[in-house]
């Protein structure tokens, strides 16, 4: 993807993957998680979706490995449930 097709997504505390191709959710999820934490938004909500469980396994790989990444977890049932999760990053150095 070069930067003619970069598309700007606002940061915001929630991330809702059905607007993203399934083979760019990795770096999706990557990409947001690291301005998320370079803002110093700690608690956050990424919406994937019920479905098989694919973009959940791998919402969850990235969050495994992200440094910044204290929790996550299945959201609250008003929240979207195991459709969604929920993180809490550690607060930014800046």
């Amino acid at each position: 993807m070069g930067d003619e097709d970069a598309i700007e997504i606002p940061i915001t505390d929630i991330f809702d993957l059905h607007t993203i191709a399934p083979r760019d959710t990795k770096a999706a999820v990557e990409a947001y998680l690291e301005e998320a934490h370079r803002l110093g938004l700690t608690a956050l909500r990424i919406i994937h979706g019920r479905g098989i469980g694919v973009q959940r396994e791998t919402v969850r790989s990235v969050l495994s490995r992200t440094p910044y990444v204290v929790y996550f977890g299945d959201a609250p049932a008003e929240a979207g449930g195991w459709g969604a999760t929920i993180i809490t990053l550690t607060k930014s150095e800046s």
